[in-house]
């Protein structure tokens, strides 16, 4: 269906909108003579003959998200039942002497927004402390372990998170962030910013929240393959723009004056704040990370800052590190931001992917959608061995002929979680509730492997890769 609404955002562009029409609705999508008659389409008619050849890929798109709009309210059940009984858990200490307080009418429902409560990731790993042995390096490893730390502190509360950065790592906390995303009329995108120093800071942080394993909204971010293809750049991942704030009916104006913005959106308000904070701060450097659905964030956030010609602001980024992070555009994305982000501004851009894990997979790599990585891509095998590559191996995560090399796998990482503390040190080993999970990995291969934990382990026990930066001019 035909729409004038986002003609200002660009002019060629595919949307899909999964509340417009019922299940026979969906299923006349794969009949219909012409795609963008159906309910759930929105596209110029052009687009017709090249992009929307395999309609079963659009079906799937909004079946997945229409199943999670259904199951919304039950999934953010299950998940706040799930964490406040693994936070009990963790108070009383094991679940015998939980029991016992229970009966005795003695149990304390945790404050969900305590400095204590941890998310259900942070359950996965307690690790919250900073490896020293790669803090105290004034280097790219000292960027690496911060920025793998913060992606995973990013899962928690405000209260979790502040506590953390002040207390346990000794920075200065300078903000944590709902942000509004205009599409689903919903505060549906979180991040934090920290800085390395309160007085003279060399380093200013913005870590952007990944997919929580039970929000159905964030889930709906990653399944949705709309995209729009912004004029001498290529084609952008539709659902993580609107995350990061893109505007109905204005796509990305310069400038949105606060007193029209009826709530903070990510791009807008983050740019805002460092702004004020570089230049405060001549000599810091910044840098964007994020995990998951949070990695996809951070690299399209330069990615605009390009756009609207903030030069000043990017010669003052460090680098964008990513883990675990979805394909976010098309080739032609990835060679304007090579050009523009690494040649012309000198920025690194390095995507860590941990062996099996599915969602660098994702979405789907071929010649209808055209979803492609760029960048630097460090891969990491289940022994932490690393390696740079231009592709990570099994490029799309469904594959037959790859069920049982990855269920092996997956078997094997289960074992190793014995096996670290013996090998390396304490704090290394795995607690229940991982070790649980990575029987899951048996099932769905690729799942346990997506969390933070083995990120963490690959830039601390890992093969050290050279700063890439360092590595080019060398080559140069």
């Amino acid at each position: 269906m035909a729409s004038n609404q986002d003609a200002n955002t660009c002019d060629n562009y595919l949307l899909l909108r999964p509340d417009e029409g019922g299940i026979f609705d969906l299923f006349s999508l794969l009949f219909l003579p012409k795609v963008d008659k159906s309910k759930f389409v929105e596209c110029p008619r052009e687009v017709e003959a090249t992009d929307l050849q395999r309609r079963w890929l659009i079906f799937v798109s909004i079946l997945l998200q229409k199943v999670l709009l259904h199951t919304k309210r039950p999934m953010a059940w299950i998940g706040s039942v799930l964490e406040i009984w693994l936070n009990l858990l963790s108070s009383y200490g094991n679940f015998a002497s939980l029991l016992l307080n229970l009966l005795q009418g003695k149990v304390v429902v945790p404050d969900k927004e305590s400095a204590t409560f941890a998310s259900i990731v942070g359950c996965l790993d307690k690790r919250v402390a900073l490896d020293n042995n790669l803090i105290n390096n004034y280097g790219y490893q000292r960027c690496l372990e911060l920025s793998v730390m913060a992606t995973k502190l990013s899962y928690e509360n405000k209260a979790f998170v502040e506590t953390t950065v002040r207390d346990q790592w000794k920075m200065e906390f300078l903000g944590f962030y709902n942000f509004w995303n205009n599409y689903q009329e919903l505060f549906s995108t979180q991040a934090f910013m920290f800085q390395d120093k309160q007085i003279e800071p060399e380093l200013i942080m913005v870590a952007f929240r990944g997919t929580h394993p039970f929000d159905a909204d964030q889930w709906r971010t990653d399944v949705d393959i709309s995209w729009y293809e912004l004029p001498r750049v290529g084609k952008v991942h539709g659902g993580f723009m609107k995350a990061l704030g893109l505007q109905r009916s204005q796509g990305w104006p310069k400038e949105i004056h606060e007193s029209a913005m009826k709530h903070q959106l990510a791009y807008y308000t983050i740019r805002e704040k460092l702004r004020e904070l570089l230049k405060q701060n001549e000599k810091a450097k910044f840098v964007i990370t994020g995990h998951s659905l949070g990695g996809a964030l951070a690299i399209l956030f330069p990615l605009i800052l390009i756009l609207h010609e903030e030069d000043w602001m990017l010669r003052k980024l460090q680098g964008v590190y990513t883990f675990g992070q979805p394909r976010v555009g098309d080739e032609n994305l990835g060679k304007f931001m090579k050009e523009k982000l690494t040649n012309v501004y000198g920025a690194r851009y390095v995507r860590f992917v941990y062996c099996n894990d599915m969602v660098p997979r994702l979405p789907y790599d071929d010649s209808t959608f055209l979803f492609k990585h760029f960048g630097t891509c460090i891969y990491y095998n289940s022994c932490y061995e690393g390696k740079m590559v231009t592709e990570e191996p099994n490029k799309n995560y469904f594959s037959a002929t790859r069920v049982l090399s990855k269920i092996l796998n997956a078997a094997w990482e289960l074992i190793r979680g014995f096996l670290l503390p013996w090998i390396k040190s304490r704090e290394y080993a795995e607690n229940w509730f991982l070790k649980l999970f990575r029987i899951c990995g048996l099932v769905i291969p690729g799942l346990p492997a997506h969390m933070p934990p083995d990120y963490i382990n690959s830039i601390r026990l890992g093969t050290k890769m050279e700063d890439p930066i360092e590595q080019d001019s060398k080559l140069d």
